[in-house]
């Protein structure tokens, strides 16, 4: 029997990088899977496809997190593929958007930034803890930036992770007579198209070289520490936010 078999897992931004990992090792598990994606549909479908070829089961739906009525929507189409039950939520849709000195950021920048990391952790969890059973957990996507203040340019970025770290320690004194977990993974240098985005090659080179386990992380290591997180393993383990960073940080 595998560790996660009988449960529904939601899991936000899919489609690539870190999402696919979880969403593909919650299936590997058992877990029957809910792809979200935004705009990128192939890339959700690739993700679709690798977990039904090992056998999972797994559906896609196209929403914005950072719209009540979409995530609404996800939710529907969660219950109705899957049942009334939602056991597992990943909460991993966010992005930097850009790197900008407070000299060079607008409100309109800031709120963008904050709504997409923070606002669509807030909706997703207000939306699917209804529909939570005790036992379930909730996994939230943070940042080592959220605990050093983030590279140059990264403050508002920073800022948005950092609230949902905190809002990760609310939830999980908020939830826990409930029986509902909730944690959240702190990622430091993960080798994903956020970073061939955001950060010069050179940077990277030097985080290798300075991390004590002198390499860039994977988005399985983030994957792995997912299904730890999501399974009874971790039965006792809920207001963490775990650092994945290879020792780059210690909190």
């Amino acid at each position: 029997m595998k560790n996660l078999d009988g449960k529904v897992a939601v899991v936000t931004g899919a489609s690539r990088d870190i999402g696919r990992s979880c969403a593909i090792k919650l299936a590997e598990q058992g877990a029957k899977v809910v792809v979200n994606y935004m705009s990128n549909r192939k890339a959700g479908l690739e993700t679709i496809k690798t977990i039904e070829k090992a056998g999972g089961t797994a559906i896609l739906v196209k929403g914005d997190m950072t719209k009540s009525a979409d995530v609404a929507k996800l939710v529907v189409a969660t219950r109705k593929a899957f049942g009334k039950k939602i056991h597992i939520l990943v909460n991993n849709v966010g992005g930097l958007v850009a790197r900008k000195p407070l000299a060079k950021m607008n409100e309109a920048f800031f709120n963008k930034v904050m709504s997409l990391n923070m606002n669509s952790t807030f909706l997703t969890m207000k939306a699917v803890v209804p529909h939570m059973p005790k036992g379930s957990s909730v996994i939230n996507l943070a940042s080592l930036a959220g605990r050093d203040g983030g590279g140059g340019g990264a403050s508002a970025y920073a800022c948005s992770k950092g609230a949902v770290m905190t809002f990760t320690r609310a939830m999980a004194k908020e939830l826990g007579p409930d029986g509902i977990r909730v944690n959240a993974l702190c990622p430091g240098m993960i080798d994903t198209t956020f970073h061939d985005t955001f950060t010069p090659d050179a940077v990277r080179k030097n985080v290798e070289g300075s991390v004590p386990l002198r390499r860039q992380g994977l988005a399985d290591d983030c994957g792995d520490a997912v299904v730890y997180l999501a399974s009874d393993s971790s039965a006792y383990i809920t207001g963490t936010n775990i650092d994945i960073n290879g020792g780059m940080y210690y909190s």
